[in-house]
């Protein structure tokens, strides 16, 4: 009885971080989802670290705040209401994580439109925040 306790404690012990992670990088795509909503993009590229590698579909690489900041700007131009479902955090040691997710939006224009896809992010431990390190989306299922 006692060698079961003790694996049960063991097991609790190893998920407690990735739930703490999976709850704080959650809690960072619901800041990331209002800044936008407000068109706060100072704001959403303080969400990132300092050289965060953005990899928009169909678009060359974007690195650092300043670049990433116009990004989302120029996106906001062509889509609105965007929507994240972390579907996995996968913890990549005491300071990273790997986020896997879905995304809905609608584009605007004359005839919108809801566009879904799927996102990678990896999420580095910058003090005591978590910050966007690389970011990746596309469309599609």
């Amino acid at each position: 009885m006692r060698n079961i306790a003790s694996a049960i404690a063991i097991v609790i012990s190893l998920s407690a971080p990735a739930l703490a992670q999976k709850a704080e990088i959650e809690a960072n795509n619901a800041k990331w989802i209002e800044m936008f909503n407000k068109g706060d993009f100072s704001g959403i590229a303080s969400l990132y670290s300092a050289d965060a590698t953005a990899l928009p579909p169909g678009s060359a690489m974007v690195q650092g705040r300043p670049a990433i900041e116009v990004m989302w700007k120029s996106m906001a131009e062509q889509v609105t209401d965007p929507k994240l479902t972390t579907v996995d955090v996968k913890p990549l040691g005491s300071s990273a994580a790997r986020e896997i997710g879905t995304f809905v939006l609608k584009t605007k224009g004359s005839t919108p439109q809801d566009v879904t896809g799927k996102y990678v992010v990896v999420w580095e431990k910058v003090g005591d925040d978590w910050k966007l390190a690389t970011d990746i989306w596309n469309d599609g299922k």
